[in-house]
């Protein structure tokens, strides 16, 4: 995923068409001299409606689309003949995005499967003809309904990458790194902080033709719940993950500190995380010996499950992929 390519927010005006009018008309035919009521009901308006794409994974079709209006239904006719219904709009998003009224906030709802479609913004209802209203002592209706008007409102889409496993940590803790080994995906990689920009997905290959999906998200810094650094930005993508993957590089002053840290950052931004299952990696193990692994551990976080891994020499990850499985299908 490129910087340039990845957008994962948009704020469009959506627009829906307004229902058709009734039609008020009287049969007119040879050698019927009293033609009853025949108006025709009016075509609903177009809805604006959200549809889920398993094949995208940005919002960047629609970066640029700032109104979005469907037609208006047509009128009814004569002879009992509905007026078309106006045209309805799809947009295609990924999955995991969520709609809300840019005003107020409030969440409409959230895509989660392909092809699941939510209406996001409503055509107005078409009239009723006057066929509708005749009645026993009302046999010849000179009225119909006009049709509903559409609705206008600014909506966000938001997306939440859908993934398996997030990985957690401090930038250069070599999040990047461990996805480019396990996955086929490519990562921009270099010593020096912030070089993920964007979120990654990669899909990890297990044992019998298995896998799962594995998101690097940008690195979190002490702050980032109030805004500071790129951590606020992707925090987001956290909330759709099944199990949090920490991850503390072994030359950290204080791995039990920095693992804190990362999850007051989270707590800060929403606490409905820390119920989520977390795991804890020691990363760039390669440089320890067997007799310091043994004192690290018991400084460790109690209560977590970790283990020593190294991306670079290859250490640790089979039993690291054995490890988020079983946390997976519990």
């Amino acid at each position: 995923m490129s910087s340039s390519n990845f957008i994962d927010y948009v704020k469009f005006c959506s627009r829906s068409g307004a229902g058709g009018a009734g039609s008020a008309h009287f049969r007119r035919e040879k050698h019927v001299p009293k033609g009853g009521p025949d108006g025709g009901n009016g075509g609903r308006g177009g809805h604006i409606i959200v549809r889920g794409n398993a094949q995208l994974w940005t919002l960047l079709h629609l970066k640029y689309k700032k109104h979005v209006i469907a037609s208006d239904g047509k009128p009814g006719e004569g002879g009992k003949r509905s007026g078309a219904e106006g045209e309805d709009i799809i947009l295609e998003v990924p999955l995991g995005t969520v709609a809300k009224d840019a005003e107020t906030g409030e969440i409409r709802f959230e895509i989660t499967a392909d092809g699941e479609e939510k209406i996001l913004t409503e055509g107005g209802r078409g009239g009723l003809g006057n066929e509708n209203f005749k009645t026993a002592t009302n046999q010849a209706p000179r009225y119909a309904q006009p049709g509903e008007s559409g609705q206008e409102e600014w909506i966000i889409l938001e997306l939440k990458l859908l993934a398996d496993v997030g990985l957690v940590g401090f930038p250069n803790a070599g999040k990047s790194t461990l996805l480019s080994v396990l996955s086929e995906a490519k990562p921009e990689i270099a010593d020096y902080p912030f070089t993920t920009l964007t979120p990654n997905l990669g899909v990890i290959p297990y044992r019998d033709y298995k896998s799962f999906v594995m998101a690097d998200i940008p690195g979190i810094i002490e702050g980032a719940a109030e805004g500071k650094g790129l951590g606020i930005r992707f925090l987001r993508h956290i909330e759709r993950n099944s199990i949090l993957l920490f991850m503390v590089p072994a030359d950290a002053k204080d791995v039990k500190e920095e693992y804190e840290v990362l999850l007051k950052e989270l707590k800060k931004y929403n606490p409905e995380l820390l119920d989520k299952e977390r795991l804890l990696a020691v990363t760039k193990s390669d440089m320890l010996d067997d007799e310091l692994i043994a004192e690290m551990k018991t400084e460790l976080p109690e209560g977590i499950p970790h283990i020593f891994i190294s991306s670079v020499a290859q250490k640790g990850l089979l039993e690291l992929k054995d490890m988020l499985w079983k946390s997976l299908n519990k």
